[in-house]
């Protein structure tokens, strides 16, 4: 990356910009495009919130939910090995257009992903953004190299930080056009999608879905972290994590700009003591306990709301924030047993319905005509294991204790009696 910009090898994301007069130049510049954002927003935001009651669910492909953010530089051949026993069937791939150089190595580590699905998040740069030939050169290579290995293209990524290099919505469409303009014209059997926005601020991802450019996205990324509120279930403005997700799957659902496709490609939590590599500061940092049993339940809030497609993990092998730790030698942290166990169990699952009671939650799907129920509470409670029950922790050990500790640290319950026999809590 070029000045002032910086890439942070820690974190894998860019450094903070600091040069104050450069970013009130470039905001000054597109202040008519931040402009039309807030006045797009007052009008699409309230109309989409009356809106959420009348979106459908729809059947979301199990098979194809669970995903995993991979750096193909890292660690390459651990991190095929630790692929395979995961079981996971979707790759996310991040591929900075600033380092062209090494497209022929990600090319190799796509070809050694067999009967993988594999999404690329293009990663822009400053200098891609103001050269739009340059990126249309760019990104044809991609294309050539890669589109009969690569079956999602991302296209751009966080563009409502400064430090990610776009300063405006407007910057992001033009972007977005040259991509969707070799689509069209060259690719047209590739699939792209788009937006980018991260965090729960949909006044740009109103932008991004409601505007007078001449593309479509073939469904919508976005990167919807929530770790600065804590647990999934908590609130922001009033608005928990499936609250979020139904707003943005109505933004969705009334945009002409998309198919109804929403993918969350970017999500995790920074853990505690792993400066300077967790991505933000000791204070959003959660314990490795935490981060898995908040990982998990982002994973089957998500999935509840049958509106997301797919939802990528940030990431396999990182130190500040990853399932394994790579500081000194590979270490798996507990999330890792947890997710491999979610995704073995999950991937064939048919949903059934969410039940939340005074912050007890009970996912209920099927999965070969058996009934498993996953139980996680905000307040510790108990329950009676009964006879019909075959319970195992969020890690995949077998539970046989005669009562149960309900906790937040989610546990797995395959019932033999007919689904629509209730269980009792203490």
């Amino acid at each position: 990356m070029k000045a002032p910009f910086k890439w942070d090898n820690y974190s894998d994301q860019p450094a903070l910009l600091t040069d104050k007069v450069y970013k009130k130049k470039m905001r000054q510049k597109e202040f008519a495009s931040l402009l039309k954002t807030y006045l797009l927003a007052l009008f699409i935001l309230p109309f989409s919130l009356l809106a959420m009651p009348f979106v459908k669910r729809k059947e979301v492909d199990s098979s194809q939910f669970f995903s995993m953010g991979v750096d193909f530089e890292r660690n390459p051949q651990e991190t095929l090995t630790l692929l395979e026993e995961l079981e996971v069937e979707s790759i996310l791939l991040r591929f900075k257009l600033w380092e062209m150089n090494k497209l022929e190595e990600l090319q190799t580590f796509i070809g050694k992903l067999e009967n993988k699905h594999i999404t690329l998040k293009i990663l822009q740069d400053r200098e891609h953004i103001e050269d739009l030939h340059l990126l249309e050169h760019d990104l044809q290579l991609i294309f050539q190299t890669l589109h009969t290995s690569v079956d999602v293209y991302e296209i751009g990524s966080t563009i409502n930080r400064s430090k990610w290099g776009f300063f405006s919505v407007d910057e992001y469409h033009r972007f977005y056009q040259v991509a969707y303009n070799l689509q069209q014209n060259k690719f047209q059997e590739i699939c792209l999608i788009g937006s980018g926005v991260i965090d729960f601020e949909y006044h740009f991802t109103a932008h991004t879905l409601f505007n007078f450019f001449k593309y479509h996205y073939d469904g919508i990324a976005s990167l919807l972290y929530v770790d600065r509120r804590g647990a999934p279930e908590n609130t922001q403005m009033g608005f928990t994590l499936s609250d979020k997700i139904a707003l943005l799957s109505t933004l969705i659902w009334l945009s002409p700009k998309t198919s109804n496709k929403l993918y969350i490609t970017e999500t995790n939590w920074p853990l505690s003591g792993t400066s300077p590599y967790a991505p933000t500061s000791e204070k959003e940092c959660v314990s490795e306990d935490m981060y898995s049993d908040y990982m998990l339940r982002f994973h089957y809030l998500a999935f509840a709301s049958q509106q997301v497609d797919a939802i990528a993990w940030h990431q396999l092998i990182a130190a500040g924030y990853g399932l394994v730790d790579n500081r000194d030698s590979l270490h798996k942290r507990k999330a890792f047993a947890s997710y491999k166990f979610m995704v073995q169990t999950l991937k064939n699952a048919q949903f059934l319905r969410l039940d939340i009671k005074r912050g007890y939650y009970i996912l209920q799907c099927l999965i070969k005509e058996q009934l498993l129920q996953i139980h996680w509470s905000l307040k510790p409670t108990s329950l009676l294991n009964e006879a019909s029950f075959e319970v195992y922790s969020s890690e995949g050990k077998r539970i046989e204790d005669k009562e149960l500790t309900i906790s937040s640290d989610p546990i797995y319950l395959f019932i033999t009696h007919s689904v629509g026999e209730k269980v009792n809590c203490l």
